[in-house]
């Protein structure tokens, strides 16, 4: 079903534009009890902390005008995949085991890829974009990414070169004393590093904040340094905060403008649009059956929105406007009479 929802909605969504960003999110929905499907004490983010909760993992296709989620699986946390009574309870497939939501997020990727979907730039918080695998397999699907990092992430900054590059830095610093956490690096920036850049997010106002960027070698644990080419390392620091508030790695050209690179990192917050239309079922197969009947209704909304007023054109209207005969009175009328 989900297929055909893609081939109905994505053209509309792309006559406001071409697809800008494929977002990787996931959600929770809080829940009582440990029978739902997947249900555990995990970080919701719904309620801000670790509670008892589902979690979903989702790919949802983006531009200014609309997003539509095009893949949706429920996350299944290492107690339940190894718990076979509450999985025939549930209903779980058999064939479903235990993935990271890291993973479970790549194979949607690579799903997204096969089914030829029209490409955008991969945008991931730092739930996934701290992940390196992830990047690299990104980057191996021939995607772009503007992926959201913790501070304490590790970078050679221009000007420095790895030690040993011909083996990832398993050991962290010790035997390359150039790898410097992000923090650090922004924390040493110059004053002149820094620009006020402005951002719109949907018809609200206009917002701005302070970021800075630079070219960097990201120091995987994975990869070797020779094999990782320099890519983007952009920061903000929010004017009143007292240290820099967030990081982001990017693939994206070396030309791209600054603020063309700060409106991509800020447009997942269309991803919030997807998580409020989004319920959920029990079981397996109807917490997915939920999701799918509630991404097929979403769609439909975004491929009419054009004809539902006040946003509705002339051309658009679904009906076309009756003409009352000349002469006509209402009944009951003076003239009428």
């Amino acid at each position: 079903m989900l297929g055909k929802v893609r081939e109905l909605v994505l053209p509309a969504i792309e006559r406001h534009g071409p697809i800008e960003a494929w977002i990787i999110d996931d959600t929770g929905f809080p829940k009582k009890g440990r029978h739902s499907v997947g249900v555990a004490r995990q970080y919701c983010g719904q309620v801000g902390k670790q509670d008892n909760c589902q979690v979903a993992v989702s790919l949802s296709l983006a531009n200014r005008h609309a997003s539509l989620p095009v893949a949706w699986r429920l996350y299944l946390p290492k107690e339940w995949a190894a718990d076979e009574e509450r999985r025939r309870k549930a209903g779980v497939p058999e064939e479903v085991d235990f993935a990271t939501k890291p993973q479970i997020a790549l194979e949607q990727l690579r799903e997204a890829c096969a089914a030829g979907l029209p490409r955008g730039v991969v945008l991931m918080d730092p739930g996934y974009g701290h992940d390196g695998q992830l990047r690299a397999a990104v980057t191996a699907l021939g995607l772009a990414y503007v992926a959201g990092i913790q501070s304490n992430s590790t970078v050679w900054p221009s000007g420095s070169e790895p030690r040993h590059g011909d083996r990832a830095p398993t050991t962290g610093r010790r035997d390359e004393p150039d790898l410097v956490w992000v923090k650090e690096v922004a924390l040493g920036l110059p004053n002149k590093a820094w620009r006020r850049i402005k951002w719109r997010e949907g018809s609200a106002d206009w917002l701005s904040s302070r970021f800075a960027r630079l070219r960097v070698r990201v120091g995987h644990r994975h990869r070797r340094p020779d094999n990782c080419p320099q890519e983007w390392l952009l920061i903000e620091w929010p004017k009143g905060e007292k240290e820099p508030t967030k990081y982001w790695l990017s693939t994206l050209p070396e030309r791209i403008s600054f603020r063309r690179l700060v409106d991509l990192a800020k447009l997942r917050w269309r991803i919030e649009r997807d998580y409020q239309e989004l319920k959920q079922g029990r079981g397996w197969r109807g917490f997915h059956h939920h999701a799918t009947l509630c991404i097929a209704a979403y769609g439909f909304l975004i491929s009419e929105r054009e004809t539902i007023l006040p946003s509705a054109t002339r051309r658009a209207a679904l009906f076309a406007q009756l003409a009352l005969p000349q002469g006509y009175r209402p009944r009951g009328s003076a003239l009428a009479a």
